[in-house]
């Protein structure tokens, strides 16, 4: 497995470490991941999320390329500006989600899942070949990447850099430099709280220095190190899908919810056609959040959804909600018992468990 630049911090930490998208990762620390995921809804924690993949991609055609192979109008973006998008194919699946930053004229950087670099970076560079004016380049073992994330966030990072972060808005960023390391500070997260994301590159020692300066900021805040498993709950919280469970191969954008990224009017890309096809009749199936009406369940993916007795769909991610003190979770139903208020069951343990569709996010 590989590690990151981190990762003699992590053991020192206390961390429990497994192997997560080819990489030893911490899952929690000591404090737990309840109190892990309360830090960051109420202060500010670091995420090690440097598993991430960094595609840079520059030259006349590289525009054209991300048009080809995105969903979202990457024509919309000026330098510092980023977007949320994801990579379709020709049936409409979705090979990732990714965010597309527009660094220069000519120059982007793609990021994409860590669990799905080697495949994202085989479909990107495949679709390339097809543009001879650009220049692609995989630097994922490069760079390390570090989310910072919670209501003070901005508070602490800012003592460390010159850059006015405040002025930096939602999906954007800019390139300066924090703690004496050159690096991409960008305004987004999976946590649905304020925070930055730091990119970038140097050794184990380049990276202490980094986190030793963003532990000694934060420290009236209470910062620590967040796991992956608070990450999973703050981003369910708020209705974020992960790739691998809520979005895959097989699911399109339109029934995922991810209309709102899916800019037909751009013109032809991968899988247009059939996401127009999808859009018109409408699909027959949709993603939706529901809650637990009894605290008996945690529910968990793969559990069947049930509804008057019969299978209807199966929970794609799922966890107890620490802001809520209930089961939440995500899964695909017919369009038909979308609706917020409809009552469906999850079944469990040879038995089932009456939930509620809600409107997401769920806090």
């Amino acid at each position: 497995m590989k590690t990151t630049k981190f990762h003699a911090l992590h053991l020192a930490a206390g961390a429990k470490m497994v192997s997560f998208a080819g990489f030893e990762m911490p899952i929690q620390y000591p404090t737990g991941i309840i109190a892990e995921h309360k830090i960051v809804r109420s202060g500010v924690g670091i995420f090690d999320v440097s598993h991430m993949g960094e595609f840079f991609v520059s030259g006349p055609d590289a525009l054209a390329l991300i048009q080809q192979i995105t969903v979202n109008d990457a024509s919309k973006l000026t330098p510092g500006k980023a977007q949320y998008s994801a990579l379709p194919r020709p049936d409409g699946g979705l090979v990732d989600d990714l965010l597309v930053y527009m660094l220069a004229e000519n120059s982007y950087l793609l990021v994409v899942n860590g669990a799905n670099i080697e495949k994202d970076w085989a479909w990107v560079s495949q679709h390339a070949a097809a543009y001879p004016n650009l220049d692609l380049t995989n630097r994922s073992d490069e760079f390390s990447l570090l989310a910072v994330q919670g209501p003070k966030s901005i508070e602490t990072l800012q003592k460390l850099t010159s850059t006015d972060l405040e002025s930096i808005p939602y999906y954007g960023f800019a390139e300066g430099t924090l703690a004496g390391v050159p690096m991409i500070l960008s305004r987004t997260g999976y946590t649905g709280e304020i925070g930055f994301e730091l990119y970038f590159t140097g050794d184990e020692t380049v990276a202490a220095t980094v986190v030793s300066a963003l532990f000694d900021a934060g420290s009236e805040h209470g910062i620590a190190w967040i796991g992956l498993g608070a990450r999973d709950t703050l981003r369910l919280e708020k209705g974020y899908c992960l790739y691998g469970n809520d979005i895959t191969d097989d699911t399109n954008p339109i029934e995922a919810g991810l209309g709102w990224i899916t800019k037909l009017a751009k013109g032809s890309f991968n899988g247009s056609d059939v996401i127009a096809a999808v859009k018109e009749a409408g699909p027959t199936r949709k993603l939706v959040g529901f809650k637990m009406l009894t605290e008996k369940l945690i529910p968990r993916s793969g559990y069947p959804i049930m509804h008057n007795g019969a299978a209807v769909g199966s929970v794609t991610s799922g966890n107890q909600s620490p802001t809520l003190g209930v089961g939440i979770g995500l899964g695909y139903v017919p369009t038909d018992l979308s609706g917020p208020g409809t009552t469906i069951e999850i079944s469990a343990r040879g038995t089932t468990f009456q939930a509620e569709v809600i409107k997401i996010p769920f806090c």
